[in-house]
């Protein structure tokens, strides 16, 4: 076959990055010749072959196009326009080497064919984070065009959320939803996101005052601390409830935890993300200022909160939470580095709660268990909050 090692595998090589993924383009074959030689046959929007052995994804030329020069024109970007044909030399007819070196992230003719291109356009600068590529001026504006027609409106939820999905693993996704709002298209891939910038909040407890800024700063540290995207995600969900604030209350965002956690549920549910995703956002946007103020929570109100977190069932979950509300808290300018103690207390008030003897209340009627249960984990909390205390 005639093959040509294409798309992100080349543009890897040249950056000097190992690529996971390499995708063939082949010349001269069909359908049925592809079938024949034992390819088989994935994906229904543009079909591809796998091999047999690699499972590496082979691809016709895309439409009607008969040369490596017409196919790789229908691409994206003109990083990702590049081939290398079986003796390793490099094809390339849209500059994109010297795009890579300029790092600028260019389009080619094929760009504005899908919408999507949008959205992983502002992935790449994430994904590329190390090599600190920006997007090239006509290609901005390009976007902004897209955007302003409407384009983004004909992209299926499913679509959106893999590319949502895929920047929380980039190195920096900050820099994705930057980029989305760069181009006018945060408003209407995430307007929960949007709306957040602008709104103020009080000086003593956030000198960087804008609460979109807080959020990029809360999402950059918790990257800090996990490469799981569904807790990222979360963190970066925490306090979209202060886009809702009236504004004669402002600074203020009294009872923002209960409006993020209701637009955390709305924004999952048009996006259909996974239901662990959106549990677990939720928790986050709803629980997390208890947290913080867990100085100030009796053991009967800790007892109770742990419960309705769930964490009782899912204690999985805990440190993963515990995570988020210290993101939170050092995602403030000049706080980056502050203690936050109450990540510790939290664990050892739940840990304790969490360890009272459960055995002997099967002799108990079950009309009496959980009461008795809950002043158990009251006890335990408070005996350990003492320990605490003493050790201050």
């Amino acid at each position: 076959m005639e093959t040509y090692l294409v798309g992100g595998a080349v543009r890897d090589q040249l950056l000097g990055l190992k690529s996971h993924d390499r995708d063939w383009l082949v010349l001269n074959e069909t359908n049925e010749s592809m079938k024949a030689k034992g390819y088989r046959s994935v994906g229904q929007d543009f079909e591809v072959f796998l091999d047999p052995k690699t499972k590496e994804e082979y691809a016709l030329p895309r439409g009607n196009q008969q040369t490596v020069v017409e196919d790789l024109s229908l691409r994206d970007l003109t990083i990702n326009a590049m081939a290398q044909n079986q003796q390793g030399h490099l094809i390339d007819p849209f500059n994109g080497q010297a795009d890579l070196n300029q790092r600028l992230l260019r389009h080619v003719a094929g760009f504005s064919q899908d919408p999507i291109r949008i959205l992983r356009l502002c992935r790449f600068v994430a994904q590329l984070a190390d090599f600190n590529f920006k997007i090239a001026p006509e290609t901005r504006q390009l976007v902004r065009e897209m955007v302003q027609q409407g384009t983004l409106t004909q992209l299926t939820p499913e679509r959106v959320w893999q590319e949502i999905k895929k920047a929380m693993a980039c190195p920096r996704p900050r820099l994705f939803f930057e980029a989305l709002r760069e181009c006018n298209a945060l408003k209407v891939i995430l307007p929960e996101i949007e709306g957040l910038y602008g709104m103020p909040q009080p000086i003593a407890h956030h000198p960087e005052i804008d609460t979109g800024l807080h959020c990029m700063m809360v999402l950059d540290q918790i990257c800090q601390r996990t490469p799981n995207p569904r807790v990222r995600f979360a963190a970066l969900c925490h306090d979209l409830g202060k886009a809702t604030t009236p504004f004669d209350v402002l600074p203020s965002h009294f009872g923002h935890e209960l409006r993020s956690g209701d637009i955390v549920r709305d924004l999952c549910q048009r996006l259909k993300a996974p239901k662990s995703w959106h549990d677990f956002a939720y928790l986050v946007a709803k629980y997390h200022t208890d947290c913080h103020r867990l100085s100030e929570a009796k053991p009967k109100t800790m007892a109770r909160k742990f419960a309705e977190m769930g964490l009782f069932r899912k204690p999985e979950q805990l440190d993963d939470f515990i995570m988020c509300c210290e993101a939170d808290s050092k995602g403030r300018t000049g706080l980056e580095n502050r203690d936050y103690p109450q990540a510790i207390w939290f664990k050892q008030y739940f840990l304790a709660a969490a360890a009272v003897p459960t055995k002997d209340l099967a002799e108990l009627k079950p009309s009496e268990i959980p009461n008795v249960l809950h002043r158990r984990r009251i006890n335990a909390i408070r005996e350990q909050k003492l320990m605490v205390n003493q050790a201050k």
